[in-house]
């Protein structure tokens, strides 16, 4: 009977973290984006061809952008297009006309509490 009451116990705390559902530590699109963990911070990236959003996500909560920037370097084939991103509530925007589509690749360099990150992003 021990036996048996060890063995639940060691298998009820296995699958704990797996039925616990999101959390921190899960790297899914929250947006509908490409995400990329940097520095133990989730970016998230939405690009479509007439708004580019990021958004920042640390340990599962929005970062607060309130004195962050954000730029943005889209490649789409032989094409470079720089694109300044300003705080926008939870995330960072831009809106205008942008050449994005499947296979862009973007670079987002985001200062934040005065240190800078890069992010890298292929759009899918």
């Amino acid at each position: 009977m021990k036996t048996l009451t060890l063995l639940a116990s060691i298998t009820w705390a296995l699958a704990s973290p797996a039925l616990a559902g999101p959390g921190p530590h899960d790297h899914a699109p929250l947006h509908g984006g490409v995400v990329v963990e940097v520095k133990d911070m989730d970016y998230e990236l939405v690009a479509r061809p007439t708004v580019i959003q990021l958004y920042l996500r640390d340990h599962g909560k929005a970062a607060d952008l309130s004195r962050a920037t954000a730029k943005l370097t889209l490649l789409t084939g032989s094409e470079r297009q720089e694109v300044e991103l300003q705080p926008a509530g939870n995330r960072f925007e831009a809106t205008g006309s942008f050449k994005v589509g499947p296979g862009t690749k973007a670079v987002a360099v985001v200062r934040l509490a005065g240190k800078a990150s890069t992010a890298r992003f292929t759009v899918k």
